[in-house]
């Protein structure tokens, strides 16, 4: 059951990037360059996500456990540090740069785009690296 729920999950939100263009690099681009051609559409995007989901998040924590699992596991740290803006810095670079952040670039993989191929490549590199310099024992040992 909790593959099937993944799977509709992800579908849903994979629609919903394609409809709001979030897999368009030249909107994502547009919307990023607010010292030229701004295209501020994306933010309207962002703020009904927000809402939906900080009514759903109230919502759910309501509840004893989440519906297909034992316990909700929520993040236990919450304070901002070096890694947490050097990673913000990092990803923002990379959307700047490449026009996809890793949702779209996800659900954008059947465009079959080189430079897409790219981006994803580079993507699960960093993703890696990352692992391999501050997890070393799960690289290699699960």
């Amino acid at each position: 059951m909790k593959i099937i729920a993944a799977l509709i999950c992800g579908l849903l939100f994979g629609m919903g990037l394609a409809i709001a263009q979030m897999i368009n690099p030249a909107k994502v681009i547009g919307f990023l360059d607010i010292a030229g051609n701004w295209d501020p559409s994306l933010a309207f995007v962002m703020m009904g996500a927000l809402t939906v989901m900080t009514s759903a998040r109230f919502l759910i924590l309501k509840r004893q456990t989440p519906i297909l699992e034992t316990s909700f596991h929520l993040p236990e740290r919450s304070e901002i540090d070096r890694k947490l803006i050097l990673g913000a810095v990092l990803f923002g670079m990379g959307w700047g740069i490449g026009g996809f952040c890793p949702g779209p670039a996800l659900a954008s993989l059947g465009i079959a785009n080189g430079k897409l191929f790219f981006f994803v490549g580079a993507m699960l590199a960093g993703a890696f690296i990352h692992k391999w310099i501050f997890h070393p024992k799960r690289v290699c040992c699960g």
